[in-house]
């Protein structure tokens, strides 16, 4: 197979097996999902069927790599400095919590910690539903030192995710207020809503403000909010159940422009 090897990746719920040269230059890939190998060079092509032979599971598309949509053209043109999509859940907080950790003889657990395992199994899940057709991106940086937790784009439209930890304790929300616990009310909502109507406002879209309950014992809403959706970490999935909003184009159209980091400098 003249030094042929192939690594899989997997990123956003997407498996591909890339076909390398020694050297570590692609001359293939398989997507799985798409049942297709795309060949960069059409020499190789019955090398690199014989390399993927034993991952390669039913009938298969083989052929050169689809021709770009204007959405993946203008992500192609992107600055890796300003590309957004590579975010991972909760990335402010991970590079927060590298540069100043918390003193290793803290008496009580960090809540830098309790939020990012927040939004890390917010994130996961989010990244589950890219085979529905959904699109999420993570820690989106605004001006001021505000930013989304989640933003997610898919057949139901746009949605901005805040996440709040809550393991093991009672919710009680009474629009605007959220209460944790035995803690004193705070008015949660109104921020909630004021990330949806930046997000709008960048987008120049309908963008629908949720917030989420990770882990709580128990949720209490004495009426539903005001434009808000309330959801546990277990009902999101609900969300890819939404249709008819979007087409696939637009959906693509409007990931392409919310992870260009010039989009949110705007704001």
């Amino acid at each position: 197979m003249d030094g042929l090897r192939v690594v899989p990746t997997r990123r956003h719920g997407r498996e591909r097996l890339y076909v390398c040269l020694p050297d570590g230059g692609n001359v293939a890939w398989y997507d799985r999902g798409a049942a297709r190998v795309n060949l960069l060079s059409d020499d190789r092509r019955d090398e690199v069927l014989q390399a993927l032979r034993p991952f390669v599971t039913g009938p298969v598309t083989v052929g050169p790599p689809p021709v770009p949509t204007p959405a993946e053209l203008a992500r192609l043109t992107l600055h890796p400095d300003d590309d957004l999509a590579p975010n991972r859940p909760g990335e402010a907080l991970l590079v927060a919590l590298e540069r100043e950790p918390a003193p290793a003889h803290r008496l009580r657990p960090d809540p830098r910690r309790r939020a990012l395992a927040a939004e890390q199994a917010t994130g996961a899940a989010l990244d589950r539903l890219d085979g529905a057709g959904w699109r999420t991106l993570h820690s989106l940086p605004l001006p001021g030192g505000d930013r989304l937790h989640h933003l997610l784009v898919g057949p139901g439209g746009l949605f901005v995710l805040h996440v709040l930890p809550a393991r093991r304790q009672r919710v009680r929300v009474t629009d605007p207020l959220v209460a944790l616990g035995r803690r004193a009310p705070h008015p949660l909502l109104r921020r909630v809503r004021a990330d949806a109507d930046r997000a709008c406002h960048a987008l120049t879209a309908e963008v629908r403000p949720v917030l989420v309950l990770v882990e709580p014992a128990h949720v209490s809403v004495a009426a539903p909010p005001r434009s808000v959706r309330v959801l546990t970490d277990r009902e999101l999935p609900e969300l890819a159940r939404t249709g008819g909003v979007l087409k696939p184009a637009d959906v693509e159209s409007l990931h392409a422009m919310a992870r260009d980091r010039a989009t949110w400098q705007r704001l």
